[in-house]
């Protein structure tokens, strides 16, 4: 990729308004801060890559069936088998207390007798136990969900007892049902072999039907019992042999925990199955179950819910389908923004998985619209926000901080900031969220703090909490780039807010200073400083806070450059901040031309990476620097026969800025050095007149891409008429008079700003086109026969 297309893209002095698409790539754009084009050609529909899936992977998503089916597919077909089983057990259990033990208690056989009493027996322990295991279980599951990659830390040797204790009474039930089932078989078999159901003598009238009731029952207690033994052998299969809960786990993207969500949710199915409808289970889905779980009371519950949400909003297969069911239930966003102000070590997972959940919530605008609207929403993010590192910290509090770190060692308050501010930069792409963040107490203050750096941590890449760091500084850069790129009056009341903050312009300063190895954090260093030059006062505030200028300068006439994408973008970017910061503003001016530059600057007109943002620079520098630098000005003169050059050679971009610049260099050459400059540069009078009219003539209406470059035209051809009055003539006879009048009646607002926020102008010029038009047309109508 050459340097030409980075020095002579087709931009205008612009400050693009929250362009979505660049934001999302943060740093790695080609297009700079300053471009009127973009704004209006593209507008603000980016997409970002974070904020919706893969769309193969949501069309796979929607043809194939969701992984929990498997589950309540199989809890269905055990209902089925359980109840069928149930229903066997209580016809067994009438017939034997109606039939026989009822009316036959005096005339069965003792055998007979103590048998149907012991299956019955056996088979109410069964029951009992049976009911009492799906308890069990879910206690199980309860305590297990405790026990997380992040709470194995703080898990106490108490609640490792419990949970054993729990596995304990789970297995005896377990046990006790199959022997009570094995037992029940034995005994049933034992009497339909040997049918001894007594001799029924001639009669015997109450002892004629007793083989016939006794077969019945005992057939009775042999089907339930063999159906439940199938249906534990059907569970053992698909559990332990298939691993069916495994599976299921892993199609569900779930990690080392998410088995515990998985046996929950299949306990909770079943349970449902069994205790109502077998459909009850069938219409369960993982998603309506981690709601549900997630405004329970217990936390243990919470814990599974939050984890199931969390693992399926993270997971392109199910996050939009995922997404879309949490985005319309706002009781449920309003429990996750609550769980954001749990600061409690126990329920650190919970609060990041909520923090998780919403900062994938907050990628589709409706759903941001939904997360702000929620009262102290706002306030809640902003506890996320906990800054490690405490400015101008005393000697005497070194205990107290001592203290604090041992506690962060323990609660991960990177990754809650990370989070939140994450949160907020998805938010902020809405003007009114942005409105909001501006106006919550103490939130602003929080956020530029987070873009505090120094030399250790920009020169150090091999640590991982280093690493993390780095990413809490880029995301609270591109934050406040968001911030200060809105438009309206929600723009200007956060650009002066932000520049009152006494930290904002020296931790930007910071980044620039120690930011070459990351030239994206200084690209958005960059940028957020342009945006901030809009206001007056947050410009004259840039300009005298040590170092700044400087450091723009270091990065803008590198003079070894690698030619790297990144660090040309931020070569670029760093010129249109000083361009921006020299903007009428004689004090940042004056500096500018302290630091010595200028001779680096009129030579950088020849480099075409930077030679657009260098004449601008120049420009400004004549304009604004005052009377009294006007012989420190005098350098200027050598750009003459670069900037003649570019004007009969140049196009668009180039060429607008370079008639700009020309009308400020002549100002500081008399006619005979104007002479010089014309014939150093190879360009007679004639074709630079002819350029002028041709210039004219293309643009015969206000252009988006280059704005002013009639104003610098008609600028142009006044001096050349007021310098010579041959040059009125020539002008004459190229028909500037007609190209003039074309002006006249095509003029509109575009052309009288020298800088752009989204539509909206800012640095209005002091001389419309239109009065400058009826000037050079006066000069054109003097003497004229």
């Amino acid at each position: 990729m050459g340097s030409e297309k980075f020095g002579d893209d087709d931009r205008s002095i612009h400050l693009q308004v929250l362009d979505l698409q660049k934001l999302e790539e943060a740093r790695g754009s080609s297009d700079t801060v300053l471009d009127f084009r973009n704004s209006v050609e593209k507008g603000d529909s980016g997409e970002t890559a974070d904020a919706t899936p893969a769309s193969s992977a949501i069309a796979f998503h929607r043809s194939s069936s969701p992984p929990e089916q498997k589950l309540t597919l199989f809890a269905l077909r055990l209902a089925i088998i359980e109840k069928v089983a149930t229903c066997l057990g209580t016809l067994g259990f009438i017939w034997a207390t109606v039939v026989l033990l009822g009316g036959f208690a005096i005339t069965l056989e003792k055998s007979d007798f103590w048998f149907i009493t012991v299956i019955l027996l056996i088979e109410g322990t069964r029951i009992f136990s049976r009911s009492h295991e799906l308890e069990w279980q879910h206690q199980a599951t309860w305590t297990v969900a405790g026990v997380g990659i992040s709470s194995f830390r703080a898990l106490q040797a108490s609640s490792v007892s419990l949970l054993r204790k729990l596995k304990r009474i789970s297995r005896l039930l377990y046990w006790l049902q199959l022997l009570s089932a094995t037992a029940c078989v034995a005994l049933s078999s034992y009497k339909l072999v040997r049918h001894n159901y007594g001799d029924v003598h001639d009669g015997e009238l109450d002892k004629r039907n007793r083989k016939a009731a006794l077969s019945i029952f005992y057939s009775l207690a042999l089907a339930e019992a063999l159906l439940f033994l199938a249906e534990k052998a059907y569970w053992e299969w698909q559990v332990s042999v298939c691993n069916l809960l495994e599976n299921v786990t892993k199609d569900c993207g779930f990690g080392v925990t998410g088995l515990v969500s998985i046996k929950r949710f299949f306990y909770d199915a079943y349970s449902k199955s069994v205790n109502g409808s077998i459909f009850d289970g069938v219409k369960m889905d993982m998603v309506s179950f981690a709601m549900e779980l997630l405004g329970s009371s217990c936390p243990d519950e919470q814990l599974i819910g939050a984890r199931i949400l969390r693992q399926f909003a993270v997971n392109e297969r199910f996050a939009e389908d995922t997404l879309e069911k949490i985005g319309i239930n706002l009781p449920v966003i309003e429990r996750l923004v609550e769980m954001l102000n749990w600061k409690d070590m126990q329920e650190e997972e919970i609060r990041r998985s909520a923090a998780e959940i919403l900062s994938k919530l907050a990628g589709k605008k409706q759903n941001s619209l939904r997360v702000a609207g929620i009262s102290g929403a706002m306030e809640s993010i902003s506890s996320l926000l906990q800054k490690t590192r405490s400015l101008g910290e005393a000697p005497d509090e070194i205990g107290e901080r001592k203290i604090f770190h041992d506690h962060h060692l323990q609660y991960d308050y990177c990754r809650f900031n990370n989070l939140g501010l994450l949160i907020l930069k998805k938010l902020s792409r809405d003007h009114d969220n942005c409105g909001k963040i501006g106006n919550t107490r103490g939130l602003l203050p929080k956020i530029i703090d987070f873009m505090h750096t120094d030399a250790t941590l920009l020169k150090d890449e091999n640590a991982e909490m280093v690493l993390s760091r780095v990413l809490t500084v880029k995301r609270s850069l591109q934050l406040v780039k968001m911030l200060v790129s809105m438009s309206g009056n929600t723009g200007r009341c956060l650009r002066k807010e932000i520049s009152e903050i006494v930290f904002t312009v020296s931790n930007l300063r910071d980044v620039l200073r120690h930011g070459v190895r990351y030239p994206k954090l200084q690209k958005l260093g960059t940028e957020i400083l342009s945006f901030l030059a809009l206001e007056t006062e947050a410009r004259e505030r840039i300009g005298v806070t040590g170092g700044v200028l400087k450091e723009l300068f270091n990065i803008f006439l590198k003079s070894k450059a690698h030619g790297d994408v990144n660090e040309s973008r931020v070569r670029i970017a760093a010129g249109e901040a000083i361009a921006m910061l020299a903007l009428e503003s004689r004090s940042n001016c004056v500096h500018i031309l302290k630091l010595g530059v200028l001779v680096r600057l009129v030579d950088a007109l020849e480099v075409p990476l930077v030679r657009v943002n260098a004449a601008r620079v120049l420009r400004n520098l004549c304009m604004y620097s005052g009377h009294e630098c006007f012989i420190d000005l005098m350098f200027i003169k050598a750009a003459a026969p670069t900037v003649l050059k570019s004007i009969t050679s140049g196009d668009n971009k180039l060429q607008e800025v370079m008639l700009g610049l020309a009308t400020q260099v002549f100002k500081f050459m008399s006619s005979e050095e104007a002479h010089v400059a014309l014939t150093d540069s190879g360009i007679k009078k004639q074709e630079l007149a002819n350029s002028l009219v041709a210039i004219l003539k293309k643009h015969d209406k206000p252009a988006i891409k280059v704005p002013r470059i009639r104003r610098f035209v008609i600028e142009l051809a006044i001096w050349m008429m007021e310098d010579d009055v041959e040059n009125v003539v020539m002008f004459r006879d190229l028909g500037m008079e007609r190209e003039l009048e074309k002006v006249l009646e095509t003029t509109a607002e575009l052309e009288n700003f020298d800088v752009f926020s989204g539509t909206v102008g800012v640095s209005r010029h002091s001389r419309t086109v239109h009065w400058l038009a009826e000037l050079a047309l006066t000069f054109l109508k003097e003497d004229q026969p």
